[in-house]
């Protein structure tokens, strides 16, 4: 049951890009097409849950132990960067119309908070290593779902007549937070 609680609560209730407001440059850069988003999520749910498993086990095993826990930040910054590298270069041999399509993306990445944010979060919230990876599985499947969704608003925005002052930028913002608040009716289920 408390995995049951740990989903519902990534995926719908404290979603990691409409609540918590984690991984925006992505979610921004990203979702003009569902293909790039549908990609950019793969990556970003391999490296979210290798991230999680792999900062879980130096935070416990290594920085704990040493009484370096100050050095947390940029210990998992520097994981993930090595993670993000291992991608980028398996995606450049294996679909390297993906790796086109993500462009600069795939780097920022590195850079992306809700990584960063879901490996600090699952120690801040002491879960052990098999809530971390269900948690980090659940942000990741999170991301998804909203990237997705609004790749497809962004995409029937493209074919509807939307004033020029509007165009762009400003009516994806304006979209975003309409799909912010409609997750929002997902606040009191946990």
């Amino acid at each position: 049951m408390e995995y049951i609680i740990i989903i519902i609560s990534a995926v719908l209730v404290n979603n990691i890009v409409l609540t918590q407001f984690l991984g925006i440059c992505p979610f921004l850069g990203v979702s003009k097409k569902i293909d790039t988003a549908v990609g950019m999520t793969g990556a970003v749910a391999f490296v979210m849950v290798l991230a999680t498993i792999v900062t879980f086990l130096i935070q416990h095993y290594l920085l704990n132990p040493l009484n370096l826990a100050y050095l947390q930040t940029i210990t998992f910054i520097l994981i993930i960067a090595s993670l993000v590298q291992l991608v980028e270069i398996i995606l450049k041999k294996v679909s390297p119309a993906l790796y086109q399509a993500l462009g600069v993306f795939l780097p920022l990445i590195t850079t992306n908070c809700a990584i960063l944010g879901v490996a600090i979060l699952v120690i801040q919230k002491d879960f052990n290593l098999m809530e971390g990876v269900v948690y980090a599985i659940a942000n990741a499947i999170g991301f998804g779902l909203a990237l997705i969704i609004f790749a497809g608003l962004r995409e029937h925005l493209d074919m509807q007549n939307v004033p020029t002052g509007l165009k762009g930028v400003p009516i994806a913002l304006i979209t975003a937070g309409i799909l912010a608040m409609a997750f929002m009716g997902f606040s009191g289920i946990v």
